[in-house]
């Protein structure tokens, strides 16, 4: 039953060249006389930019979708790194990509490319022993620099000592331009690095501008569509490439909007979701779609990379403005990557459930979800934990909740058949009818 109409997005095939040529960049890195970098999703890639141009980034979380999404090969690399001796019960991506590493075996063609140096963050329990690990495999020669952001939520939630987190987390960057310097012998250049950082500024800020056009109704975009368009941030934030094509994203989401072009055509109703979905079965999502419903998007999709700030009442979140101006020295451009990136939203909640709580709930009020949908995800015990505290606190404050089980990056521990009967139990105490193919 189409109620609005509906069109693919136009930047689609751009969308798609990017992600594959950001993956043979990284390839092909030393046929261009340039050096590869892995770390997490999470990490400060603005700061290596400074070694120059051709500095070729992997992340591991991305990475660890993409084989999670290839069932086959995922198994293979989950396999392997079982037999290795790694447990079951630590992060899917993690395992993923460790198994990658032990298979040899690179997910977008042919063998393992080797990681010149690892740069990454600790905030969540995994990230640091991670690339300890990754380094390892990779032959025990690979030089690891870690930098510590688990330092406190930032303001409103904990206003006090927040300068001083700024001043930790930025000196730990300074520390690591030199050593940098050190481990590649390439002379530093600022230049880059203030480029590099307002680019992940400005990337950043536009994704946020992007979310906000999904309050529209009907939806211009759908949280299964997101996913694929979200992940320009976490591949890389310091790229001009990605930051010029989410503003050139921004113009036509904004077209969208003005003329109520709709991702789901019967949108029926509105649910939000909380954070990785299993990837191995994003046609969950094309489920929803048979019963009218459209996911909106998600704390995770929002505020992985999107940056925030709340409005004077606390009730409604917007993008987080610019700064007025590029910084203008090292000391200053790392003060304003950490105050920009400890104000991450998925970052708060590793403090208090009640910040996730509160996060959410401000979503499905001002984006209009009818109800929200939340994954006990066992593949990721970070932006898990205080899950079920999560629930609770969205049903006091008056959302209608939903719960399934599964593993982002395990396909072995989710039902489909069971998850499927979950939703339509669920979707009937909304008032919604399954419709007819």
């Amino acid at each position: 039953m189409a109620q609005y109409p509906t069109e693919p997005l136009k930047c689609w095939p751009k969308a798609k060249e990017l992600r594959n040529k950001f993956y043979e960049n990284y390839k092909q890195a030393h046929e261009k006389g340039g050096i590869r970098c892995m770390g997490s999703a999470w990490a400060l890639d603005a700061v290596t930019m400074g070694l120059g141009r051709d500095v070729y980034w992997i992340t591991g979380e991305p990475y660890g979708a993409s084989c999670a999404f290839d069932s086959p090969l995922s198994a293979d690399f989950l396999t392997a790194a079982e037999n290795f001796g790694f447990s079951r019960d630590l992060c899917s991506y993690m395992r993923n990509y460790w198994g990658s590493i032990i298979v040899g075996k690179y997910a977008f063609g042919g063998p393992l490319p080797k990681a010149d140096f690892a740069y990454t963050q600790h905030i969540c329990c995994s990230h640091g022993k991670w690339y300890q690990n990754a380094c390892e495999l990779e032959g025990g020669d690979v030089p690891l620099y870690v930098i510590d952001v688990g330092v406190g939520a930032c303001p409103p939630f904990e206003p006090e000592m927040y300068k001083h987190r700024v001043k930790y987390v930025a000196d730990q960057m300074l520390d690591s331009i030199e050593w940098m310097e050190k481990i590649t012998g390439r002379t530093y250049n600022d230049e880059l690095f203030f480029e590099a950082c307002w680019n992940d500024m400005r990337l950043t800020h536009t994704w946020a501008k992007i979310c906000m056009l999904n309050r529209a109704v009907p939806a211009p975009l759908d949280e299964k569509s997101i996913y694929s368009l979200y992940v320009f941030a976490a591949l890389q934030k310091s790229s001009a490439a990605f930051a010029e094509f989410y503003e050139e994203l921004l113009e036509e989401v904004e077209d969208r909007v003005k003329r109520g072009i709709a991702a789901v055509e019967n949108e029926q109703a509105r649910v939000m979701t909380d954070t990785q979905p299993p990837w191995g079965f994003l046609k969950i999502y094309r489920y929803l779609e048979t019963w009218g419903l459209v996911s909106i998007g998600s704390l995770y999709t929002f505020g992985l990379e999107g940056m925030w700030v709340y409005d004077e009442d606390r009730n409604d979140l917007r993008p987080r403005p610019m700064p007025p101006e590029k910084p203008k020295s090292r000391e200053e451009a790392c003060r304003m990557l950490a105050d920009w990136h400890l104000s991450k939203p998925e970052y708060q909640h590793f403090y208090s459930p009640e910040y996730k709580t509160e996060m959410m709930d401000a979503i499905a009020k001002n984006w209009r979800c009818d109800a929200i949908i939340m994954h006990y995800n066992r593949g990721c015990e970070g932006l898990s934990v205080g899950i079920a505290e999560n629930r609770l606190g969205l049903l006091e404050r008056g959302n209608k909740v939903m719960t399934y089980e599964g593993n982002m990056g395990d396909e072995t521990e989710f039902d489909l058949p069971s998850t499927e009967t979950r939703f339509d139990i669920f979707l009937e105490s909304l008032g919604l009818k399954k419709q007819e193919a």
